[in-house]
């Protein structure tokens, strides 16, 4: 990761933090806990696995790696190089969520009927093919910055209650502001979806970081790129609105690796410093400390 202008949020230590072997040199950003992201670095050629799971490894030997909301256990990084071996066993450190409630949302997108389940499903499948994308990219490497200005209103991993009714987990970070205010890419990265108005997140673009680390970006008023193109840090993406399931303008921010639902706050300078929109190193594992006001999200 390149050094951060902003401030670098502390606590970087891990249970395998920086180790030294015959096999490779591993140098680790982050923690294994629940929506969290390892960033790591070894050799280059060097061979990366997660419980058995190879794991894309840059020219340069930079390698990510997620957590979803809800992973357990133990899971087992492996690196070959050159014939040796280094193994470290991490266990999954567990987080305490929200629970967040939210009324006024139209009764037909808290339950569908039948006559949408097609396009919902529809839907999803564009999500996931764009979601698919690997490639050798490490545009992450760089950090992230805000992608918009405004107030936290709704955490990721929080358990919605949605017009009285449990609903599944928040899996974004929502940050409310008046509709048309700028959305802009958080780190570099291709368009890999533009669609105007999902049923469920509306107006909604993804980004992909490489390496099979990608964002999302929910709700919006308007779409200002192309699928297929290549954006940069802090360019103009879309900006914000209330469409799909919604009651308010907000936009709702999602990570993924691969298919783990992962939290994008911890790679963010604190809100307080949302002003400056710098690059920012992560801390993981704290818990959020924001106001509890909030907007819906998906």
């Amino acid at each position: 990761m390149t050094r951060s202008t902003s401030v670098l949020l502390a606590a970087l230590t891990l249970t395998a933090c920086a180790v030294v072997s015959a096999a490779s040199e591993l140098s680790i950003e982050g923690r294994p806990v629940q929506g969290g992201l390892i960033f790591g670095r070894t050799s280059p050629n060097a061979t990366v696995t997660l419980d058995g799971q190879t794991v894309m490894v840059s020219d340069q030997g930079r390698f990510v790696i997620g957590f979803g909301r809800d992973e357990q256990g133990t899971r087992t990084l492996r690196i070959e190089h050159d014939g040796e071996l280094l193994e470290q066993e991490w266990a999954v450190q567990a987080r305490d969520y929200r629970i967040e409630r939210v009324d006024g949302l139209p009764p037909a997108t808290v339950t569908p009927d039948a006559s949408v389940q097609q396009r919902i499903r529809d839907e999803q499948a564009l999500v996931v093919q764009a979601r698919s994308r690997r490639d050798s990219r490490t545009d992450y490497t760089h950090g992230f910055i805000w992608p918009a200005q405004g107030r936290l209103s709704g955490f990721y991993g929080s358990q919605r209650i949605l017009n009285g009714q449990p609903r599944r987990p928040h899996y974004g970070l929502d940050i409310a502001a008046p509709t048309g205010t700028p959305v802009v890419a958080p780190a570099a990265g291709i368009i890999t979806l533009t669609h105007p108005n999902m049923f469920y997140s509306g107006g909604t673009i993804i980004l992909d970081h490489g390496h099979g680390l990608s964002s999302t970006f929910l709700h919006l008023s308007a779409i200002e790129v192309e699928a297929g193109t290549r954006v940069e840090q802090g360019q103009l993406i879309g900006r914000i609105g209330a469409t799909g399931r919604a009651t308010g303008p907000h936009l709702d921010w999602r990570m993924n690796w691969l298919n783990r639902r992962v939290d994008p706050q911890p790679l963010l300078a604190p809100p307080s410093d949302q002003s400056s929109i710098q690059p920012s190193r992560q801390s993981l594992g704290q818990s959020p400390g924001q106001s509890p006001n909030k907007s819906p999200g998906q």
